[in-house]
């Protein structure tokens, strides 16, 4: 599953090494969050929808799965961002909610926020993170 700053970086197509990464992985297996794609969005948005990152955006979703946040991920969330907090850690919203869809699905999370490696790795909620 990739996150927000990995597919941003793919919109850019100005890191040769990431996009050669994602070319060498079988058809399918990258996925990303409907979270992500959220985030994505909003951030068009503010830049007032440059055509450019808009057809990017657009290739991007033709080519990769966009995954549905449903009712387990939605549990998954809570627990996650209670044991977080109870931990005294804290991380964007976004990033909970897409941290939270990985490890609902027990799919590895591609990101370039190390902010990710503060989230546990218990028995119950295991976060598989891979930095790019």
């Amino acid at each position: 599953m990739l996150d927000t700053n990995i597919v941003s970086h793919i919109m850019q197509g100005r890191d040769a090494e990431l996009l050669a990464r994602l070319t060498r992985l079988p058809v399918g297996q990258a996925v990303m969050s409907s979270v992500t794609l959220a985030e994505l969005e909003y951030g068009l948005q503010r830049k007032g929808q440059p055509a450019r990152l808009r057809n990017a955006l657009a290739q991007v979703v033709l080519r990769m799965d966009v995954l549905p946040w449903d009712e387990a991920v939605a549990t998954c969330y809570g627990e996650l961002c209670a044991t977080l907090e109870a931990q005294g850690i804290n991380l964007s919203d976004f990033d909970m909610m897409i941290a939270a869809h990985a490890v609902a699905l027990d799919v590895t999370l591609v990101s370039r926020d190390k902010a990710f490696a503060q989230v546990p790795t218990g028995a119950n909620q295991r976060l598989r993170l891979e930095i790019w």
